[in-house]
């Protein structure tokens, strides 16, 4: 019996499933069914295949046939580095969805997670980056969860022709001309086929590993979008900025966290605040507001590192009134 991580976050929350119709999102939405989770499910329908129609018709007939709404969104044309303008208009129509859910769910698996790891090591990352795949993370209106990293591409597909359930096989996920797939035929089926539950108990220890790495972390202060984080060790600030950043709705770039060793009052992408001192992080939208004499002063005195004090002005947040010595 396959096994749903975190199956509890789900229960009596709003949940939305982004659904493809391929093997790995369709063995999730039964598996929810027969765990008695409700959701509604988000397809975006690129229109670069024949049967793009077909999975957009047979996710309406499972939202009639188990009674749940089908939200559709259908992609333009992209000229371009099709995978990233493909992500950011899927996760835009997400984003947008997420007004009325609690929970994003995916259908990220074990293949995935390897694919994702071997990707990221020969670019040269730490553990943060090699382990990008979590079961749950914290964006800035809702959890993404991902309840499939447990288990491997041929278990979920093994469990769709036990019980005999539809599903659809997307041709360009052989097409090597994308990397993921390049690493999928050359590197990670292979290694899986072999070493499947070595890989799966691998990834169990550097999680906890992973962990450990964020010992002696807290968030002391939190104010819309203005986050203080006390940080004990120089090696976890990267981690951090980057997470609290991606709850955010930012990414970083290696070339950004590279920036990050090297400079400790940053903006990136012109957006977001970074400033670090005496140990605490200030992660704050970036602002060129202007500001009274007597609130400047405020934020002298009280020592507010400079980046986050439009915000704080634009916002009325009130540096002498923080729990926390700025």
């Amino acid at each position: 019996m396959l096994k749903l991580e975190n199956l509890e976050l789900l229960k009596n929350k709003k949940n939305l499933l982004a659904f493809s119709a391929g093997v790995d999102s369709s063995a999730l939405l039964f598996l929810l069914l027969e765990q008695n989770i409700t959701f509604d499910i988000a397809l975006v329908n690129y229109g670069l295949r024949e049967q793009s129609k077909e999975e957009e018709n047979y996710a309406l007939q499972l939202s009639k046939k188990y009674n749940f709404k089908a939200h559709i969104s259908h992609a333009p044309t992209f000229e371009n580095n099709f995978e990233k303008n493909a992500r950011d208009f899927r996760y835009a129509f997400f984003d947008k969805l997420m007004q009325n859910y609690d929970n994003l769910l995916t259908a990220h698996q074990l293949n995935d997670q390897l694919e994702w790891f071997l990707m990221r090591l020969t670019k040269g990352a730490g553990t943060s980056e090699l382990l990008g795949l979590e079961s749950l993370s914290e964006r800035k209106e809702y959890m993404l969860l991902r309840p499939l990293l447990q288990h491997s591409k041929e278990e979920l597909l093994n469990f769709l022709q036990l019980n005999n359930y539809h599903y659809f096989v997307d041709e360009s996920n052989v097409d090597e001309k994308y990397e993921r797939n390049h690493f999928r035929k050359e590197f990670s089926n292979k290694l899986l086929e072999e070493y499947q539950e070595g890989i799966r108990r691998s990834f169990n220890y550097l999680k906890e590993d992973k962990e450990n790495l964020t010992l002696g972390v807290e968030e002391l202060f939190h104010e819309k979008e203005l986050y203080v984080l006390a940080y004990q060790y120089e090696h976890q600030i990267i981690r951090l900025v980057d997470r609290y950043l991606k709850k955010l709705g930012y990414l970083l770039s290696s070339a950004q966290r590279s920036e990050l060793k090297k400079e400790h009052s940053l903006v990136f992408g012109g957006v977001w605040a970074v400033e670090i001192l005496e140990n605490k992080i200030y992660i704050a939208p970036y602002r060129s507001t202007p500001m009274s004499k007597e609130f400047k002063e405020l934020c002298r005195v009280n020592k507010t590192p400079s980046k986050v004090r439009a915000y704080l002005f634009d916002k009325k947040i009130n540096p002498k009134g923080l729990p926390i010595p700025f």
